[in-house]
Formats: structure tokens, sequence, C-alpha cells
């Protein structure tokens, strides 16, 4: 006597049943970043790190997108994080910053702090 491993009836070809896309509300974006676009901001990020860039482009996640940006590392003895080491900065070019990363945003000539929501 035989006996298969393997079942040799052809699978039958059922119609998938097709999946309802998720239509959740559309969510608006949390600042309105259009007056910075081709402006410099300077980006302030999670781990104490510092970008200085033109605003090229975004979207409603707050996801950057720099160009010609600048990276500064901050004085990890500095409490407030506020002077920075400009021997270990490098030039990162054209980058895509995540928003889940940011923590504030303002213009690089010094205007208002815009602090990112939790």
């Amino acid at each position: 006597m035989t006996t298969h491993l393997f079942s040799t009836k052809k699978a039958e070809n059922k119609p998938q049943q097709q999946r309802k896309k998720f239509e959740g509300p559309k969510r608006e974006a949390i600042l309105d970043l259009a007056k910075y676009k081709d402006s410099r901001i300077r980006v302030k990020l999670m781990g104490g790190k510092l970008v200085i860039g033109v605003l090229k482009g975004y979207d409603q996640l707050m996801n950057l997108v720099l160009d010609d940006t600048v990276e500064y590392m901050s004085n990890p003895d500095d409490e407030n994080n506020t002077e920075l080491i400009a021997k270990n900065a490098r030039k990162l070019g054209l980058t895509v910053i995540r928003g889940t990363i940011l923590v504030s945003l303002s213009s690089a000539e010094g205007s208002d702090v815009l602090y990112m929501p939790n």
C-alpha cells in the first residue's frame, strides 16, 4: 500500500473576496508649512540633533524634504542643548526627515518656534 504525502486533488478555484478599503476620516496637517516652503528652516530632532535646510516639501504626517541640509550635533553636557558643536557639522544635501522624530521647527532667520504636539 502506497501513501502519498501530498494531496493529488487539484486546488479549487474559489473567487477571492475583495477587501474593503479602509476609509477613515481624512487627517488634516498639524501645521501649515506652506509659508516656510523654499525658505531655510531649523529643525530639532529627537536625540539632540539639529538640521538646517531649505524646505522643499512636506506631507500631512510632517515628513519633511530638505535641500542643502546641514546636520549639527548638540553638546551633551549642555542641559538646554543650545550649544552646537560646529566642528561636528556635516553636509547632508537632499534629506527626508520622518515626522515622528521632529521636536521643533522654526525659521532659520529666528522667528517663532513651533513645538510638535505629542
